[in-house]
C-alpha cells in the first residue's frame, strides 16, 4: 500500500500578477494578497486540493511533489 506524501505549496512571486483568483478559490483561506502579490498566510490549513493551482491564469502558484510512494 502506498503512503501519501504531502505536496508543497509554492508561489512564484515573479510570475504573480496580483489578480487574487487563487485567494478567492482557496476553501481554507490559506492564501492572502500582500503588497500586490499572493502570500501563503497559513500553510498548516492547506488541504492540497489544488484549486489555487488550477485557477491561476499565470501559473504562479503550484503544488510540488508526488503524492505516492513508489
Amino acid at each position: 500500500m502506498a503512503t501519501k506524501i504531502g505536496k508543497k505549496l509554492n508561489v512564484d512571486n515573479e510570475w504573480c500578477k496580483g489578480c487574487g483568483i487563487c485567494v478567492e478559490f482557496c476553501p481554507k483561506d490559506v492564501l492572502e494578497m500582500k503588497n500586490g502579490i499572493v502570500n501563503i498566510r497559513d500553510i498548516e490549513l492547506c488541504i492540497q486540493c489544488g484549486q489555487c493551482e488550477l485557477r491561476c491564469p499565470d501559473y504562479a502558484i503550484y503544488l510540488e511533489g508526488d503524492d505516492r510512494n513508489e
